[in-house]
Parts: C-alpha cells; sequence; structure tokens
C-alpha cells in the first residue's frame, strides 16, 4: 500500500514536470516565431528586402548584406523596435563603397604668338614635361612658356594621349589660338592670315584629328585692323546717317546700330567688325554718344581711338547743348575724352584757363584742356607715357596762347605727382595745382608735397590724397592665418555637405566651394590641410576612410576651380576627432565635418653650442651645493 501510494506520487511529479519542460518550449517557440515575424514585418513595410530574420531562443539574428552603413543601421533599429535591442544580433555585411570617381581631365593650351599658357588638371602618369618640350621650340624664351597644370592619381582615360599630341601638334600651326582637350573632345578657337589659310588648317587638322577623339573648329579669318578706331554720324536736314562704323564686337554693334536707328538712321546700316578698339567699352560710349547727338538736335559725332569730337549745328540752343553734353561726360567712361563744340561760342576769354589730368582705378589716363605750344604737347606726351604706360594714355588737349610762362613745368609736375597715385585727378590752374585721389602709400602725401616744392618752389599747391589700406601692396594679401580665418567666415553656419555614405559633394557645396577658391586664389601657394571627420556610427576603418575620400574630394573640387594646390594635402580623421556628443542625431551631425587648418611646420630642436654646454656643466660642488639648496627651499 505504501509502495503503491509513493509509486504515484513519483508519477505524479514526473507528469507535471514533463508538462512543464512541453509547455515552456512551446512558450519559447511561440516567443521565437512572434519575434522574427514582427522584425521580418516592419524590415518589409520599410522597403528593406536584402535583410532575413532568425531566431534561436531569445536571441534574434539580422542577416544579409546592406547597400550601405546608413541602411545597416536603419535596419538594426527596426529591428530593435520590435524587440529588445540587447537580443538582435548583427550579422548584416555592407556592400564594399565604390572607388572615389575619377576627375574630369582637361586643359586649356592658349597661344599669343611666342607667349603660350597650359591651364588645367592631367593625370599623374601623363608625361608633362615631354609636352612641355614639345612645345618649348613655339616660345622665344622659356620663361614665355607658362606651366599652370596641375595632376592627380587617377589612370588615364585611353584616348587622352592621343587628343594631346594632337592638340600639340594643331598648336603649332596655330600663332593666335584657344585649344580646350579633354579625353574625348578637342577644341579649336583660332584666328588665321587669311580665309584660304583658313581652308588649308581646317582640312589638315580633320585628317590629323584622332578617330575616337571629337574635333570640334571655330576657325576665323582676321578681320580688318583700324587705327585710329573710328566712327562717324551725321544729323542734318537730310536725316541721319553712319558714315563709318568699327565695332570690336558682336555686342558692340548691336548696341551701337540700335542707337543709330533710335536717333533716325535706316535700319540698313553697317557696321564693320575691326580690331584696334581702344577700349573694351567702346560700344557703350559710341552708343551714349549718338544718343547725345540726337538730343542735341542736328551735328556731326566723330570718334578717332577715344577722342571724341561733337559739332553741334548752328543756332542750337546754349542751355539745351551744356545740358545734354554735362550728361554725356557722366556718362562716358572715363577713357574717353570729349571735345565738344557749339559755333558761335561765348567770347572765349572767359574760358576757364586749366590742364586737367585724370588717373582712372584701371590705370587709363585722359588728359585734356589747355596746353601753350605744340612743344609742350609733345613733351606732356612722352613724360605721361613713361610714367603711366604708353597704352594708357589718351590725350586731347589744344593750344591756348593765353597760357602764363612756365605753364608746361607746372603740369609736369602735376603729371608727377599724379603718377604717385593709384587713382585720381590733378588739375592745373595760373594760380593753383590741386592733385587728389587715392593711394597705397602712406607717405604719398609727403613724397608729392616734397616733391612739388622741389620743383616749383613756393608754388600754390592744394593736396587731398587719401590712404586706403586694401590698396597697400604690403597689406593686400592676407598671411596664412588670415586665410584660414576667411575661410571659416565664408563658410559661417554653412557645411560642405555630401551625399549620403558617399564621398559625392552634394549642389549646396557648390557654392560654398566657389567662394572659399576665389579667396584660396589671392592667398597663394600656403600649407593648408583639409581634414575630412566622421561621426561614430558604423565600423571604424569605413569612417575613416569615408573621411579621407571626402578630404580629397574637397581638394580636387578646389583644383579643378584653377587654385593652386601644390602645397595642400588631404587627411582622413574619421571618428577619431569628435567635437560633439556622438549619441545625439545634432552632435552626430555636427561631427560630420570638412575643416581647413594649417600645417605647422615640424619643431628641429637648437643643437647646444660649446659655449651653452660649458655654461650648463656643474662646477665642482655645485651638485653638493644644489642639493643643499633644495633641501633650504624646501624647508
Amino acid at each position: 500500500m505504501r509502495l503503491s501510494t509513493f509509486a504515484t506520487l513519483t508519477g505524479t511529479f514526473v507528469g507535471a514536470a514533463a508538462l512543464s519542460v512541453v509547455a515552456a518550449s512551446l512558450s519559447a517557440r511561440v516567443v521565437e516565431d512572434s519575434s522574427a515575424a514582427g522584425v521580418a514585418r516592419i524590415l518589409e513595410e520599410d522597403g528593406i528586402t536584402w535583410a532575413g530574420v532568425d531566431a534561436n531562443g531569445l536571441q534574434l539574428f539580422v542577416h544579409g548584406t546592406a547597400p550601405s552603413e546608413a541602411d545597416r543601421f536603419r535596419a538594426l533599429s527596426l529591428a530593435g523596435q520590435v524587440v529588445d535591442a540587447a537580443r538582435v544580433i548583427d550579422e548584416l555585411n555592407v556592400v564594399e563603397p565604390e572607388a572615389i570617381k575619377a576627375p574630369r581631365f582637361s586643359v586649356e593650351m592658349l597661344r599669343n604668338d611666342d607667349r603660350i599658357s597650359l591651364i588645367g588638371l592631367v593625370p599623374t602618369s601623363y608625361d608633362r614635361e615631354a609636352l612641355i618640350d614639345g612645345l618649348m621650340p613655339l616660345a622665344d624664351d622659356p620663361e614665355d612658356l607658362s606651366d599652370l597644370l596641375e595632376s592627380a592619381d587617377f589612370p588615364a582615360p585611353e584616348t587622352w594621349g592621343p587628343a594631346m599630341r594632337f592638340a600639340a601638334f594643331a598648336l603649332a600651326d596655330l600663332p593666335r589660338a584657344k585649344i580646350s582637350v579633354n579625353a574625348d573632345r578637342v577644341l579649336i578657337e583660332a584666328m588665321t592670315e587669311s580665309a584660304e589659310d583658313k581652308l588649308r588648317l581646317t582640312s589638315k587638322l580633320k585628317q590629323a584629328a584622332p578617330e575616337d577623339v571629337e574635333l570640334q573648329l571655330a576657325i576665323e579669318a582676321p578681320r580688318p585692323v583700324f587705327s585710329p578706331f573710328p566712327l562717324q554720324m551725321v544729323i542734318d536736314e537730310e536725316g541721319a546717317r553712319l558714315t563709318a562704323c568699327a565695332a570690336d564686337s558682336e555686342t558692340a554693334r548691336a548696341q551701337i546700330l540700335n542707337a543709330a536707328r533710335l536717333a533716325g538712321a535706316a535700319p540698313e546700316s553697317e557696321c564693320t567688325l575691326a580690331l584696334g578698339v581702344p577700349s573694351p567699352q567702346w560700344g557703350k560710349a559710341v552708343a551714349e554718344a549718338i544718343g547725345a547727338l540726337s538730343d542735341i538736335g542736328q551735328g556731326s559725332l566723330t570718334f578717332s581711338n577715344a577722342d571724341i569730337a561733337l559739332v553741334a549745328a548752328e543756332g542750337t540752343p546754349a542751355d539745351r547743348f551744356d545740358r545734354v553734353i554735362g550728361s554725356l561726360k557722366g556718362d562716358l567712361p572715363e577713357a574717353f575724352v570729349l571735345d565738344a563744340v557749339l559755333p558761335e561760342p561765348p567770347n572765349e576769354d572767359d574760358a576757364p584757363l586749366e590742364f586737367v589730368a585724370t588717373l582712372s582705378p584701371e590705370g587709363q589716363v585722359a588728359l585734356r584742356g589747355l596746353i601753350d605750344n605744340e612743344v609742350t604737347r609733345t613733351a606732356i606726351d612722352g613724360y605721361a607715357r613713361a610714367a603711366f604706360g604708353s597704352a594708357s594714355i589718351q590725350l586731347g588737349a589744344r593750344v591756348d596762347d593765353r597760357l602764363p610762362e612756365g605753364w608746361r613745368a607746372r603740369v609736369l609736375a602735376a603729371l608727377d605727382g599724379l603718377s604717385r597715385l593709384e587713382n585720381g585727378a590733378a588739375v592745373v590752374t595760373p594760380g593753383r595745382i590741386e592733385i587728389s585721389g587715392d593711394t597705397g602709400n602712406p607717405d604719398a602725401s609727403a613724397e608729392i608735397t616734397a616733391l612739388l616744392s622741389e620743383k616749383l618752389g613756393t608754388e600754390n599747391f592744394e593736396l587731398d590724397v587719401t590712404y586706403k589700406e586694401k590698396l597697400d601692396p604690403t597689406k593686400g594679401i592676407p598671411t596664412p592665418e588670415e586665410c584660414v580665418a576667411q575661410i571659416s567666415v565664408i563658410i559661417g553656419e554653412r557645411k560642405i555637405t555630401f551625399e549620403p555614405g558617399s564621398a559625392t559633394l552634394d549642389g549646396s557645396a557648390k557654392d560654398i566651394l566657389d567662394e572659399v577658391s576665389e579667396l584660396l586664389k589671392i592667398c597663394g601657394d600656403i600649407p593648408l590641410e583639409i581634414q575630412g571627420h566622421t561621426d561614430s556610427q558604423g565600423r571604424e576603418v569605413m569612417n575613416q576612410q569615408l573621411s579621407q575620400e571626402r578630404a580629397q574630394a574637397v581638394l580636387i573640387a578646389l583644383a579643378d576651380r584653377r587654385v593652386l594646390t601644390s602645397s595642400y594635402r588631404a587627411v582622413g580623421y574619421g571618428e577619431e576627432e569628435p567635437i560633439a556628443d556622438n549619441d545625439s542625431e545634432e552632435g552626430r551631425e555636427a561631427n560630420r565635418r570638412i575643416e581647413f587648418t594649417l600645417i605647422q611646420p615640424e619643431e628641429t630642436p637648437e643643437e647646444e653650442t660649446t659655449l651653452e654646454s660649458v655654461e650648463a656643466a656643474p662646477k665642482d660642488g655645485a651638485e653638493e651645493d644644489g642639493g643643499a639648496g633644495s633641501d633650504e627651499d624646501t624647508e
């Protein structure tokens, strides 16, 4: 009886235990299946089809190959929303990132007779020395060949060599040309001596062009050269007409013809495109003068280079003439000198006796007013060309016999003073000399005062000279430290950003890099380090690689903008140098950044001289004395 009872109890406990094991197993299986199904469902809803889910007990394994580190992190985060993140086992791989895209190699070859310039980006493997040696015979002097090429360490495209050889071949036959080269295209813009030369060269170049390289030609026969550059318009009882017209560009020709038609000239009026224009603002100056002649009513207008003669018709009201001419003088570019005549002028004795010289910020000099004789004209012209440059002088003075003795010396002294300024004006009258303007020399006023005193003695003169720091050649170029500081100012609250998980600059970075490149061109050859930094998400080695590629992408972008980058280096620091907490999205955003810093020179320890060694060596008993002294000081 006792045995039966014991057996019954034992069987009951064993059965209960078995049932518990079965129930626990079933419960665990239910938890596994529901967890795996829940994670799989949320991944599928988010479009993540590349990841699979397996469960083993309470552990959940997420496996597959993610397109990027960002996708991998998103999948794990979603899984952590369904089950405890500690239960999620990461078995995801990431697609190896593509190598950084090679830059677009291109070169511009510019030739003006014996002067040649090479600008652009070439592969490091390209033999630049062979190119230079091949072009050197085209230059009279080695200094006439400017090598401004940059290089990047990427494989050269297959057609790069043939394209460059063809471009060098073409340049030899084109004394005035611009040749733009890339791997699949060569664009040649050039001027030839005649129409026959144009046909011959076109045929020759088409035959020599490589098969896999597109050839584009823009070769023109020469325009006529006019000296002086002419224009004449007449408005009289018969109407308005252009009797002579030249323009330097299609834009200038359109400006001139439009102004002539508004003044009444025939729609079919012509204007010849020619070389020899005295100013790039020729079209504007002519259009303004034609408009003034039309406002006056009748008369003639003649341009001879930058000298303008406007003669109004007899009987033109003086007040209208004065108003129109005054407005025209204000509208004309500074290089042009206007001589306006109204027949039957007031008594000539009432006209002011003065000579005026103006120096524009672009270096153009206009000389107008009165001189005492032709010898003075020759002296002024020669002196001005020596002081300011022969190409920048426009002389429009006339002889007047009422001028006082010593007029020539006073005018030359005023020109000497004006030449010490960056821009300004000098006015000479019988009783006074006035010089005003801007300078980058803080001692200019003192120097001009000494100059005028030496040449003219007690002559009455007045100076109004303003020193401007931006014109000072010793202060115009910022220091390397100032350059780096100004880069920070330019970037400000903005960031140089990239497409997610890649080293491809996004569109918003273009404007920033354009502004930074303009500054760096001014700064010159400074030792600059472009640093790439990331946040701590993802694998450390991948972050370091990504930061290096991003820094290199910025370096290449600057080189593409014609910045000299030979003294720059790109360094990726990955997640090593955070500036914010990586536990928040704001902190991670701050840590993903590009920084510009100066490369500091390595410090070399100074070698100890023999004298310093002797002075530093302890004398007899000095060690003991020093020890006693130390104890004393400690106490």
